[in-house]
């Protein structure tokens, strides 16, 4: 039976992976209710479609950062592909260049970055970077994302201390017994370095620190977990050059708001100055549009990307990325939307339910 939907990969996921595996994806923190509602909040928004529209030919292609993209929904930082799949991170980027799309590859992937460069060479990747408390291990990172050919720097900043993810704890998960991170070498130690040696992200992170990473690259950097305006015009003042939107999948601090309801406050923070993305919750051809409705330019998937690498490896990612972008399509034609310039929040209203 075909899988049709995002829903039937996370159920084929579901029955095929271990528990323990499975809890690791799906978990959240504490109660999950922010993960949960991640979900439910897109559904309390409800669309408003315009008709006798030419909606004969539609585009979705867009820009982030200046490069295009087949499609506003990217693929999101997630580590360890390879309890997912064999090949790990290099399916994933091998599906994201089939789909014209970006891959943000994780400080945690499970494969060296010369090897996921040169599963995709031509694809557009950025990097996500976890802050380690040795300003020279970052210095050495930076430096060599960015002679890899990737194109922008994602900063975590969510991530002081690791949620309180009971399933992990409940599991013993202890991704370090069988998984290395090939990328986050020291001098003293050569090119791979154990994850135990490698875990620690730097608590004292502060907005001050943003200009020593700006000295190390010419990338343009993107903050990843900004949710409050305070902190969007912090980024703004900063000089950094996009932010996502995110709550890290509902994994890192219980009951804050839905990436969605972050959104508005965000986007009309920032002014237009800087891109905006989202990731968080997106499920559906619907999903997408009211991101893009609301403000965001652009999405990032995150656990759906798991679910297909545990069905087909790279097969079931660029599947689970051709459904999202069929429904987008569908969503948009349906709407009258012609371009992704054309969403805009006249398309959308929020239901009293």
């Amino acid at each position: 039976m075909p899988l049709v939907c995002l829903r039937d990969f996370q159920a084929h996921a579901r029955d095929h992976l271990s528990k323990s595996t499975w809890d690791f994806i799906e978990g959240g923190a504490d109660d999950c209710c922010t993960r949960d509602e991640n979900m439910a909040a897109f559904k309390k928004i409800r669309l408003r479609p315009r008709y006798l529209r030419d909606v004969s030919k539609v585009d979705m292609r867009t820009t982030i950062q200046g490069a295009e993209i087949s499609a506003p929904i990217c693929i999101a930082p997630t580590g360890f592909h390879r309890i997912a799949w064999p090949d790990g991170e290099m399916s994933t980027a091998r599906a994201a260049q089939a789909a014209s799309i970006c891959y943000i590859t994780s400080t945690y992937a499970s494969c060296s970055l010369e090897d996921i460069v040169a599963a995709a060479p031509r694809g557009l990747r950025w990097f996500q970077l976890y802050v380690h408390p040795s300003r020279q291990i970052n210095k050495q990172l930076i430096q060599k994302v960015e002679s890899l050919g990737f194109k922008a720097l994602v900063i975590t900043v969510d991530v002081p201390k690791v949620g309180n993810r009971r399933h992990d704890i409940t599991n013993q998960v202890n991704l370090m017994q069988n998984l290395w991170l090939k990328d986050l070498g020291s001098p003293e130690m050569g090119n791979s370095m154990p994850y135990f040696q490698m875990s620690p992200i730097d608590p004292s992170i502060c907005w001050e620190d943003l200009s020593w990473f700006q000295s190390m690259t010419r990338l343009p950097i993107i903050l990843k977990g900004i949710l409050t305006k305070e902190d969007a015009e912090l980024a703004v003042k900063h000089n950094v050059h996009g932010i996502i939107v995110s709550n890290h999948g509902g994994r890192q601090l219980d009951e804050v708001p839905a990436s969605i309801d972050a959104l508005t406050e965000v986007v009309a923070a920032v002014k237009g100055k800087v891109e905006v993305y989202l990731d968080g919750g997106i499920r559906t051809g619907n999903d997408v549009l009211k991101a893009l409705a609301l403000g965001a330019k652009c999405v990032f998937v995150g656990r759906p990307i798991l679910w297909g690498l545990a069905y087909k490896g790279e097969h079931g990612v660029k599947e689970v990325l051709d459904i999202l972008k069929n429904e987008f399509h569908t969503s948009m034609t349906l709407t009258g939307c012609r371009s992704v310039a054309e969403i805009n929040q006249d398309l959308i209203q929020f239901s009293r339910l």
